[in-house]
């Protein structure tokens, strides 16, 4: 099945926001040993009690069960406001997909699913939701709104994502990151999914990481990689050439000879990514292509938990 017809099937029967809701769904189900126990319509969450709470809303089955006290907080009371950011630069659209597999299994597609999700869940507690897409370009932003017609719209501008693009985007993630955090007034979840390939400065980087948090936001940064080939470089050792999917730069070297190196910097890389985040405050979570969506939903409800 050629990307082109899961694009039609998508968007005639909302395959987007069923696969979405399977999996919360599946989620939530399999969350009966979990402190979040208990997740229903009638209130939108655990959350930890703290010494001087009233303790009327205490959730007594829960302490018997986990021996520690937690709260139902009631969908009322949960404000939260979430911007959810996309890198849709062309290294995004990796692994280029064949035939017989699915949209979710590149890193844009993952992406997309894997806010979907969060989409749901929020949806599902009442939350606020906004969206920003950017590339060599800032492709699409739009507000934290709740409604259903705002979600309905931004699940449509994420099925639209999933179209390869015919042109090379090169990434600009520096100059995006700042105009993002300067449209996010009120205090807010951001949620970043992007490979963090980009091109200059470390340091300059971080600015534009750092800036995401004024206003006291919560940042979490989803590192999305295909582990297979771009983390442990796994490929035959037949001659290849490898193409730079933005800038069009070619090489050809056989895969056995810069292996070691290869996987030596990419690992010093994400060492020194996850200790810059955890420096500055910022919740590093590196995810593949291959992996399902529970590292990704444990995240946000334990961030949504700390936001206060």
């Amino acid at each position: 099945m050629k990307i082109e017809s899961q694009i039609e099937k998508i968007s005639s029967f909302q395959h987007l926001e069923l696969l979405a809701n399977q999996v919360v769904e599946g989620f939530i189900s399999g969350m009966h040993k979990s402190p979040f126990h208990g997740f229903s319509a009638e209130f939108a969450e655990h959350k930890v009690y703290n010494v001087g709470e009233s303790t009327k809303h205490i959730d007594w089955k829960l302490f018997a069960k986990t021996d520690r006290l937690y709260t139902k907080r009631f969908e009322e009371e949960t404000n939260l406001r979430c911007h959810i950011i996309i890198d849709n630069s062309s290294s995004m659209h990796y692994p280029k997909l064949k035939a017989d597999q699915n949209f979710y299994e590149n890193k844009v597609g993952f992406s997309v699913l894997a806010s979907a999700v969060l989409m749901n869940l929020l949806k599902k507690q009442r939350d606020a939701v906004g969206l920003s897409v950017f590339s060599d370009s800032y492709e699409y932003y739009a507000p934290e709104k709740g409604s259903d017609r705002h979600h309905r719209m931004i699940l449509n501008t994420l099925e639209n994502l999933l179209v390869t693009p015919t042109i090379k985007k090169s990434t600009d993630t520096v100059t995006f990151l700042h105009q993002i955090a300067e449209k996010i007034h009120r205090r807010s979840m951001i949620i970043l999914f992007t490979d963090m390939f980009q091109m200059g400065e470390e340091e300059v980087l971080l600015n534009a990481l750092q800036h995401l948090k004024h206003n006291k936001h919560k940042v979490v940064l989803f590192h999305v990689v295909d582990n297979k080939t771009e983390l442990n470089f796994d490929f035959d050792n037949g001659p290849r050439k490898f193409i730079d999917v933005e800038t069009g730069e070619e090489i050809s070297v056989f895969a056995d000879n810069v292996k070691q190196e290869y996987e030596k910097q990419m690992q010093s890389y994400f060492k020194k990514l996850a200790l810059t985040c955890a420096q500055n405050r910022i919740k590093y979570v590196p995810v593949s292509v291959s992996e399902d969506f529970e590292k990704i939903l444990m995240t946000y409800l334990a961030e949504k938990q700390n936001f206060g």
